[in-house]
């Protein structure tokens, strides 16, 4: 089976570092194409080769409209072929991608993944699929490389309400834990020893298992960017208000992650939410007169 990947950001680099490790031979694109000749691996020069030469073509792009150019760039050489779309996508025009690949002959499976680069490169994942069963199995060995957990819904656009709803939380946890550290250190205690206190007690979690680390020594290279979230957090507000539901603290979150990229921070990872918080405590007020 020929594979092709297509997107080779944070995550798709690392997805394709574990796939490589594990003997799986691939084909890359990137449309910078200096990323994919600095792998040492076949990579073909324009997209609509890669989709000509390969039976599976991943795919891990930036958002849902980098999705769509790339679907409609290839659309003519879509039949036979197998999508596994690991993109977060919006949950309405993930719908539309299902129906235009199958329109042409071919399978759209979304499978956007839980965990990030270090996750990726360790097969660690958990990863959400929808999408025709015969075409989940077909990738099962390939996604089982990837991810420790795989869980499979079926029916189209599920696994992508299960991710949006994931990073839902993704984005109140990591606010709370940075905002609850900022406030530690204003009342007296350090950094350490508020983390200290938060993993032995109510904000012990996952989370800040793995950015403990980058909070202490303020290290916000990024594993999952603040652009992101905040684009995940666009698509979970526009996911509840199609539902009539309410999320009042996912919006006053989200506005946070906002003014993290008014202040430049969008590319650095999403622990740096701390310190857009830390900027906003030491600024100075204007007093009244």
């Amino acid at each position: 089976m020929k594979i092709g990947f297509v997107g080779l950001g944070l995550l798709g680099s690392a997805m394709v570092r574990r796939l490589s490790s594990q003997g799986v031979p691939l084909t890359l694109w990137n449309r910078t194409l200096d990323k994919a000749k600095n792998f040492g691996l076949p990579y073909t020069n324009t997209l609509a080769q890669l989709f000509e030469e390969n039976e599976v073509v991943f795919l891990c792009l930036r958002d849902s409209l980098a999705v769509e150019e790339v679907l409609k760039e290839v659309e003519p050489n879509l039949s036979g072929k197998v999508v596994v779309d690991t993109t977060t996508n919006s949950y309405f025009n993930v719908l539309k991608f299902h129906k235009f690949v199958q329109n042409r002959g071919g399978v759209y499976l979304e499978c956007p993944v839980l965990g990030s680069v270090i996750p990726a490169e360790r097969g660690e994942l958990t990863i959400l699929v929808s999408g025709e069963e015969e075409a989940y199995k077909k990738v099962g060995g390939l996604l089982n490389l990837l991810g420790k957990k795989i869980i499979y819904f079926g029916e189209p656009g599920k696994a992508t309400k299960a991710k949006l709803i994931n990073n839902y939380v993704l984005g109140l946890f990591m606010e709370a834990i940075s905002s609850t550290l900022v406030l530690g250190e204003r009342v007296g205690l350090s950094k350490a020893e508020v983390l200290e206190v938060l993993e032995n007690g109510a904000g012990n979690s996952y989370l800040l298992k793995v950015k403990k680390t980058k909070l202490l020594e303020e290290d916000f290279s990024p594993h999952f960017s603040i652009n992101n979230l905040y684009k995940d957090l666009n698509y979970a507000e526009e996911l509840f208000k199609s539902y009539n539901g309410i999320a009042l603290e996912g919006s006053v979150v989200r506005e946070v992650y906002k003014l993290c990229v008014a202040m430049g921070l969008g590319e650095e990872d999403i622990s740096a939410v701390y310190e857009a918080l830390k900027r906003l405590v030491q600024a100075p007020v204007a007093m009244k007169s």
